[in-house]
């Protein structure tokens, strides 16, 4: 198995620290609204990486935290007159929800970083006590960048030519610093936020210290993967293993992984552009799973431009899957006989091979395009080499190779049977009855059991409408 490490630049054999266990960190969203579909995809890649190193045995230790404070955190808590807490609870509850629906297996450990806000302290202060980082006059704490030698390995930049300003730096007191590329790790409070007492000033972290101490707690000093998208290269994951190196004294993750971006119609997605898409959004116009299916139709490192028609075309190809499924089922219903016959047998070790190309592509770097290319080659195979004459043994071979496959890309594809329009009609009316009651979470719960049963429902001024999948 090679993994392309972007700390090396170059695709590297897969060699875990311990053997047969895997040490996995990717940084989860800001939970302050609704995730987008960008979120969404560093969301499936990775867990379809973690579902293919548990096909291959491993056991897999998968953290993903949620940042739960922060300035957009902040800012919308004011506007709603509520704790930030309210909001970071609200949102980390509507994102599982979405990861649920998208069949993204839930972390090992999901942490939230005000829960860890002992363990920040604790490594600030390793890092002042090693030079590392120092306190200006009003409390805020910086990390010396230069005093770090590797610093700019991840990202491939000079130092020297690096400038300072990003989101962590942007508070009051910026002549404090020794240096302009200084980063923050604490910061002292402002009115109405929420603050932590701290040996330095009251407040809160940084957001860099925030990953390096969740992933230090939970995976130890030194990690098999750490993973998320393009634009955390720096400087987030910069400023982590900056942070992380100089306070354990050890490498801090072996692989690196990244994933491009995602464009709509061609154009980088963005809020002020018009052009940007909730999951919600998504979910109200296809299955679930179709977004999925879209999301691994292209390389994780390759950009990925979203659209209607590219939408409607992964849909058709998850439906060739599932009705590949759907007619095995008819047809095991029907079996001429139990056991293999000779030829059967002769064509499942063919079949086999469709299995290798699977392995081959996701062992070179996770290419899950090429991996559901080698299930439409299992499809086609299927479709033509199974019959009204076909044994219980064959087709049952068939039929689970092709759901293993489709299971560890995360594709759900036997559908679970049909709900009666009378049954639909019902939820409906408990759920707008849950909705005036302002029972809202009973009224997710049934959305979100009809979207589980391939059901879609859609708002409209002229009330609720549905469709099937």
């Amino acid at each position: 198995m090679k993994i392309y490490n972007t700390l090396s630049k170059r695709k590297e054999e897969f060699e875990p620290l311990e053997e047969g266990k895997v040490k996995m960190y990717v940084c989860g969203p800001t939970v302050y609204n609704l995730i987008h579909i960008g979120n969404a995809r560093p969301m499936i890649v990775f867990d379809t990486v973690r579902r293919y190193m548990e096909h291959k045995g491993y056991e897999v230790n998968f953290v993903s935290n949620f940042t739960d404070v922060d300035d957009k955190i902040i800012k919308k808590a004011i506007e709603e007159g509520v704790e930030a807490s309210v909001i970071s609870e609200r949102y980390i509850a509507e994102c599982k929800k979405d990861m649920q629906a998208l069949n993204v297996k839930e972390a090992t450990t999901h942490p939230k970083a005000t829960q860890e806000i002992c363990g920040m302290l604790d490594m600030i202060g390793t890092l002042i006590e090693k030079g590392h980082a120092y306190v200006a006059e009003d409390g805020t704490v910086y990390y010396r960048t230069r005093s770090f030698k590797g610093y700019g390995k991840l990202s491939h930049k000079n130092i020297d030519d690096l400038q300072g300003g990003n989101r962590s730096l942007l508070v009051s007191g910026e002549d404090q610093k020794e240096d302009s590329l200084d980063f923050v790790l604490w910061k002292p409070k402002k009115d109405g936020e929420p603050y932590w007492e701290s040996p330095w000033c009251d407040g809160r972290p940084g957001w860099h210290i925030e990953c390096s101490v969740m992933s230090k707690r939970y995976l130890g000093d030194e990690i098999d993967i750490h993973a998320g998208g393009e634009d955390l290269i720096f400087p987030h994951h910069e400023n982590e293993i900056a942070q992380s190196e100089a306070a354990n004294g050890k490498p801090f993750a072996k692989y690196w992984m990244h994933n491009a971006f995602l464009n709509i119609d061609n154009r980088k997605m963005s809020k002020s552009a018009g052009n940007f898409f909730t999951v919600r959004d998504i979910l109200q116009k296809y299955d679930p799973q179709v977004l999925r299916f879209f999301m691994l139709s292209a390389h994780y490192r390759s950009p990925l431009n979203f659209s209607a028609e590219l939408m409607d075309a992964a849909g058709n190809g998850y439906e060739r899957i599932v009705t590949s499924v759907s007619n095995l089922n008819y047809l095991l219903e029907n079996a001429a006989s139990d056991t293999m016959s000779d030829e059967e047998k002769k064509l499942a070790e063919e079949a086999e091979g469709f299995i290798a190309k699977f392995d081959e592509a996701m062992d070179d770097d996770f290419n899950t395009a090429d991996a559901i290319a080698a299930i439409f080659d299992l499809v086609k195979f299927v479709n033509t080499n199974t019959d009204a004459g076909s044994s219980r043994e064959y087709l049952n071979f068939l039929k689970e190779e092709l759901v293993m496959l489709s299971d560890i890309c995360g594709l759900i594809v036997e559908k679970k049977q049909e709900m009666l329009d009378s049954d639909i009609e019902a939820l409906i009316k408990e759920r707008q009855a849950a909705r005036k009651e302002k029972n809202f979470q009973r009224a997710d719960e049934i959305r979100n059991e009809l979207l589980s049963k391939g059901i879609i429902l859609e708002d409209t001024r002229e009330g609720v409408k549905w469709k099937r999948a």
